[in-house]
This record gives structure tokens, C-alpha cells and sequence, in this order.
């Protein structure tokens, strides 16, 4: 049995905390808002973003990070990505320098475009890196319905200690070495979901949608191997696997902020009828500015950005995908 910390008391953090208490281990939540933190005390459910899942006498909710983190065997991040540097920087400031830090944050660093081990490896120093990706929405790990996650880390015996913390017989975690194509992947393929939820909700149908996806696919391929990723990677959990669940059920909130988008709401409204955080709003300008950057194409994920910040309509957008000039698929 291990102490484990994990910070976030999202929806996501909540099911994976769970899932740790299910396997024997005592783990701390934490969370940044006092009020929030009350109301798992007093509700013994996380109500407000994962509800109707009893809390067990062997999670603890906290709003105190150096009492979160003190004597634990590991730490686990799961905030948005929007938020990752800031508690990153909190986190460092309260724990060993020698203890390594995991996440399950899908998503780039949004001010400076950097993958989460390049920021976490600059404000936290030599340290075992891990991250925790993969198909999976947290309302069906929380039901315990089986799942299959990958986790890569900077060197081989933390992925296996991560692997082994998470890992029963509903929830598999497959060990991985490549922290580059599994951030990647787990990142860019929300970009992807929105353009997915726009094309579905425009009433474009299924052989569309699996073109984008297959399209997408390639994009994230250019993308993860420029920053040094490996190919077969996005064959995998972490990759296809992880694009092909967010685009296709509308548990994912990018799918359906897409969708809203093609009916005709503002990002503001679809936003706020969603209520959470969607990955995909920060992530697409982080991907974009990186295929800039390297010279790679990019078009379903420059398009999306369009729609979003640009004021172009989702029917425009689609139209110009489907204006490009024909090529070589596999190019």
C-alpha cells in the first residue's frame, strides 16, 4: 500500500483517486478552492464534478498542499493545463527535491508552447518524470468499467512503480518510454474532437468523421515527430486509441463544445453550458504556434483555431478544408 497525492479535485482527478483507493492505497485530494474542498467533506462526493460516487473512508480531501504532500510515495497532477505551471511551482516549493512528479494533464504549457515535462524538468530540476495518458473518461473509471491507459515516464523503473500504483483488473496501464509522443498525443487529439463535433453537429455524417479523424491522425504524427516523438507511438493508447474515444462519444467535452459551435452557439455559451474545462480551447493555439514554428501542415487544427478566435463560422472552415488542393495521403 502506498500514500499518494493527487492534486486536482477535478472530475478526472477525483476518478483516478478512487481508482487508487480501490487498489489499496491511501491517497490525499487536493484541491485549490477551500469552499470545493468543504463540500467533499461534508457530501462525501465530489458533487460538483463527479457526483453520485461516494467518497471511501480511505480518501482524504485537503485544501493544504505541504499537509497533501508531506510522507506521500507519489504525487500525481491532475489540473488543467491552463493551471499546470502555476501548481507546478506551488508544488515544488513544498516537496522533496529527490520525489518525482506524474501527471494526467493533456495538454501543452499555453504560454510558452512546451510540452508539461520541458516546464516541470525547468521549475522543478532533475527529477523522475511521468505521465499518465490514454482513452479514458472519468465517469466510466469511476464505475470501475474496464479501461487501458498508457504510462511513460523519464526512465523505466518509475513507469513501472506508476504502472503498478494504478494498474487491476479494470484498469490497465501499459508501461511506455516515449514522454514525448504520449504528451503529444494526449494533447493534440482535443483539437481534434472539436473539428469532429463541428463536422457531426453540421450534419456532415460518418464518412466525414472518419476522415477527419484519419486526417488528424497524420497531423498529430507531423506534430509529435518534430518534437522528437516516436512514429509508432500514435499507434497506440496514448495516440490512436486516446483520438479515436474523444472524437466519437460525447462524454468528451471538446466533441461536444464542437457541437455546440456548428448549432450555433458563441464559444462563450458553449462554454459555460458545459461548465468545465475543454482542453482543446488552450491546447489549439499552443499547437498551432508549434507548427508555425517547425513549418509542419496543420490544417484541421488551423482551422478550429479560426472558428474559435478568429471569428470564422464552423460551414466556412469546412469548406475550406474540403477546397484543398488534392495530395499524396501519406505525405
Amino acid at each position: 500500500m502506498a500514500a499518494v497525492a493527487v492534486i486536482g479535485a477535478g472530475s478526472w482527478g477525483t476518478a483516478l483517486a478512487l481508482l487508487l483507493c480501490r487498489n489499496g492505497h491511501q491517497v490525499r485530494l487536493w484541491g485549490h478552492d477551500p469552499a470545493h474542498i468543504a463540500a467533499l467533506c461534508q457530501d462525501l462526493e465530489n458533487k460538483a464534478f463527479l457526483p453520485n460516487f461516494p467518497l471511501p473512508p480511505t480518501l482524504e480531501p485537503t485544501a493544504d498542499l505541504t499537509a497533501t504532500v508531506a510522507g506521500v510515495d507519489a504525487v500525481l497532477v491532475v489540473v488543467p493545463s491552463q493551471f499546470f505551471a502555476t501548481t507546478i511551482k506551488q508544488l515544488v516549493a513544498v516537496l522533496p527535491a529527490d520525489m518525482g512528479i506524474a501527471w494526467a494533464t493533456k495538454g501543452f504549457d499555453p504560454d510558452s508552447g512546451r510540452l508539461l515535462h520541458e516546464l516541470v524538468q525547468t521549475v522543478g530540476g532533475e527529477r523522475d518524470l511521468g505521465v499518465l495518458s490514454g482513452p479514458s473518461f472519468a465517469t466510466e473509471v469511476a464505475r470501475g468499467l474496464p479501461t487501458a491507459v498508457t504510462v511513460a515516464a523519464s526512465r523505466p523503473a518509475y513507469a513501472e512503480y506508476l504502472a503498478t500504483l494504478f494498474h487491476s483488473d479494470r484498469f490497465r496501464a501499459y508501461r511506455h518510454d516515449d514522454l514525448i509522443g504520449v504528451q503529444v498525443g494526449g494533447a493534440a487529439k482535443n483539437v481534434l474532437a472539436i473539428a469532429t463535433g463541428i463536422a457531426d453537429g453540421l450534419g456532415f455524417g460518418a464518412n466525414t468523421r472518419s476522415a477527419l479523424i484519419t486526417r488528424g491522425l497524420a497531423e498529430l504524427i507531423r506534430l509529435g515527430m518534430v518534437l522528437g516523438a516516436k512514429r509508432e507511438t500514435f499507434m497506440g493508447l496514448a495516440g490512436l486509441g486516446d483520438l479515436v474515444l474523444t472524437c466519437t462519444d460525447n462524454q468528451s467535452r471538446n466533441r461536444r463544445l464542437g457541437l455546440a459551435l456548428a448549432q450555433g452557439q458563441s464559444l462563450a455559451q458553449a462554454l459555460a453550458a458545459i461548465g468545465q474545462e475543454v482542453e482543446g480551447v488552450v491546447t489549439v493555439r499552443a499547437v498551432c504556434k508549434l507548427a508555425a514554428l517547425h513549418k509542419i501542415d496543420m490544417p484541421i487544427a488551423q482551422q478550429v483555431q479560426a472558428v474559435l478566435y478568429e471569428g470564422r463560422t464552423p460551414q466556412a472552415a469546412t469548406q475550406l478544408l474540403l477546397e484543398r488542393t488534392g495530395k499524396v495521403e501519406l505525405d
